[in-house]
């Protein structure tokens, strides 16, 4: 993405499971820019790539599962929809994965971004897409990764 993402706000809270929602409140462009005329598809869909990538199967059973699946424009344009002049993309479960992840682009370039049950991950991903470099500790051998 070329286009700027800046930070307004994130509130982080606990959900009854004792994990976290998290809600980012930020923005594409600035102020003089039409960013998001052009780049609110981007967005949407590469956030959707780095919140499936580090979805895990989660207590839902008979559900198929393939470890090696990737987030596609055909599930993007499952979930979008454009509604009240805001772009709107809504995830629970996607093929066995828990997504729980919500994205809302407003015309202005104003946008949100919220998580449910999946740590503070998305405040990596935000930063992936903001181009800064994402360190995190690599599992010792047998650990299962943590993509949350």
């Amino acid at each position: 993405m070329v286009a700027e993402v800046t930070v307004t706000s994130t509130e982080v809270s606990p959900t009854s499971t004792g994990d976290r929602y998290v809600r980012i409140e930020r923005r594409l462009g600035n102020d003089e820019d039409s960013d998001v005329e052009w780049a609110a598809v981007g967005f949407i869909y590469a956030i959707g790539v780095l919140s499936f990538a580090a979805a895990r199967l989660r207590g839902v059973s008979g559900m198929p599962f393939e470890e090696h699946d990737q987030w596609t424009a055909a599930d993007l344009l499952r979930h979008l929809r454009y509604e009240r002049g805001r772009l709107v993309c809504e995830t629970d479960y996607v093929r066995g994965r828990m997504m729980k992840t919500d994205m809302t682009v407003f015309p202005d370039g104003r946008f949100t971004l919220t998580t449910t049950n999946r740590g503070e991950a998305v405040s990596r991903w935000v930063a992936q897409i903001q181009g800064k470099k994402i360190v995190r500790p690599v599992p010792s051998a047998g650990e299962p990764e943590s993509g949350e």
